[in-house]
Order: structure tokens, then sequence, then C-alpha cells
């Protein structure tokens, strides 16, 4: 069953994803029937999750089944980013009780995109790798997309605040890691993203955002900014959203971290069955493919900011 849209974010998605209502379930049943096809791939086909992919392709079916096949190749082929830390295993949970990252609360009031909260300096480095906490990211997105339609729709925004970070965490993100990181999270994942936001950042760490600026095209680049102040973030994320240790109204963070520590709970049967999911290389029509080719291929290559 396929959740019915308020008329206003309806409009949007209209306008900016091409989503017609009433071709939907066509759409949807296409998938799966081309899912069922494929030898190699077993991937999930729930209809909200569909709605999702279809949504973050704006309604290509063509980018559809290019987005759904890396998705499931990657949960093969880079486990070192999709499976490293399982969200049916208490390590997971400990983890994610860091508040390394977290998905902020829904604005109360209007269409706003969701916001993710990345804190990397809440980890310690000799014990953990930046790769463990771009599985929270990996797992929470998915529940994300499949509850809030608003999140699919209006799309996300990055929140990274370096308080902290230091070199031993920098290091960590080797060029192929990283290369990794963003076919997982940008090119597979059903994610619009509109910008990122940077707080608290110190110096030295500008090698990041050269190495970042090689691989975003100029829409993303331009939607990058380095705040000086949190006062600078009110005027683009609602201070309801912000947690209040950052001087918002949007809950305390380990309130934030509680409630997605239930959520991870909720959806462990889901996430079992998750785990089973990916491809058999040795099926797939054609070339096999390995996550390093998936990461030098043309269009996983640059970030695509919606």
């Amino acid at each position: 069953m396929i959740r019915e849209l308020s008329p206003e974010l309806a409009k949007v998605a209209k306008n900016e994803l091409n989503e017609n209502p009433k071709q939907t379930p066509d759409d949807i049943k296409y998938l799966k029937e081309w899912i069922s096809k494929q030898p190699h791939l077993k991937a999930r086909t729930d209809d909200q999750w569909l709605v999702a992919m279809l949504r973050g392709c704006k309604f290509s079916l063509e980018r559809v089944k290019t987005k759904l096949d890396l998705f499931y190749t990657l949960r093969t082929t880079a486990p070192e980013v999709t499976l490293r830390l399982k969200p049916t295993e208490a390590e997971f949970v400990n983890f994610l009780k860091l508040g390394t990252c977290i998905i902020l609360p829904k604005a109360k009031t209007g269409l706003h995109p969701r916001v993710i909260l990345i804190r990397a300096g809440r980890y310690d480095p000799e014990k953990n790798s930046v790769a463990d906490m771009m599985c929270i990211l990996y797992y929470l997105v998915q529940i994300m997309v499949i509850e809030d339609d608003a999140a699919s729709v209006l799309g996300t925004k990055i929140f990274v605040d370096y308080n902290g970070v230091t070199m031993n965490h920098v290091v960590q993100g080797t060029p192929s890691l990283l290369r990794k990181i963003i076919a997982v999270t940008q090119d597979s994942l059903p994610l619009r993203l509109k910008g990122s936001h940077h707080l608290n950042v110190p110096s030295g760490i500008e090698v990041i955002f050269k190495l970042i600026s090689t691989v975003v095209n100029e829409k993303a680049k331009q939607r990058l900014k380095v705040h000086k102040s949190v006062d600078e973030l009110f005027e683009i994320i609602p201070k309801d959203v912000i947690p209040i240790e950052y001087g918002g109204t949007g809950g305390t963070v380990t309130e934030i971290i509680e409630y997605w520590v239930r959520k991870i709970t909720e959806y462990k049967s889901w996430m079992e069955a998750e785990q089973e999911l990916g491809t058999d290389e040795s099926k797939r029509p054609g070339k096999r493919l390995t996550s390093d080719e998936i990461g030098d291929q043309g269009s996983f290559r640059q970030l695509d900011i919606d």
C-alpha cells in the first residue's frame, strides 16, 4: 500500500520529481517484475521502498534500475561500508549511542528537508572507523525514507560538526574507502541531497574539502557551506529541528539517539531480512563487477546534489 501525500507535498512531488499518483502503481509493478527477472539480484520489493527509489530518481525507471542494482551490488561487494556493523547486533547499537550520526526530528511546521547530523569527533579512532559511522547512516536512512514521505520528496541536508575531530579521524578516509562511501551513500541510497553545512571546522581540515571538491559537481560546491557560528544555521535549518545543545528546540541529542535506538529495535526483523539481500555476481548477466570498478564508473565518479 502506497501512502497518499498531503496536497502540499504532492505538489512538490509532481513539480520537482514528476510524480503521478495514477502512474506510480504501474511503475512499482514494472520494477517488481524487472527485479524478479534478474538472476543475480535479491532485492527488497516493499512498495514504500520502491516509491522512495522512484522519487530519488525523479521517476526515471532506467535510473531506478541502475540505482537498485548498485544498492544491492554494493551490499555484496563493499561489506566494509554496508555490513561492517550489523544493525541486528549489540555493537551497532552501542556505536549508535555515541551519536556520531543521527537523523534530526522533522520540522513541526512547513516543508523542509530532513537533516542528518554527523559528529565524527564522538568516536575514538583507535577503536572505530569512519566506515562504522557510514553503517549507521546507511541503515537509519533506509528507515527514514520508508517512514517519512517528506524526506523522500524534499530531500536531506547534512549538518557536520567537527568538534573533537583530529587528524587520526581524517587519515581514516583513504581515497579507496571514500570512493566506496560516496558510491553507497550518494549513488545507491534514495537521497536527494540539498546541501551540506559545516560547523566548528578546525584548521588543517582543508584537505577534506579539497578532496570533496574533486568529486562533486559545481552545484554541490555552491551548496557546501562552512559556518562560523550555529546562529548562521538557524537561517537555513528550522530551530525546532536543531538539538538543544546547539541552541535549538528539537530535543536533546540523547533523546534523539534514544529514538533511533528504539527504531532499530523495532525494525530488527526487517533488518535481519535486509542483511540477506544483495547480489550473486556469479549469476550476473555480462561482466562481473567489483566495488572498485563501480566506484570508477562514470556516473559514480561525481556526487549529484539535486
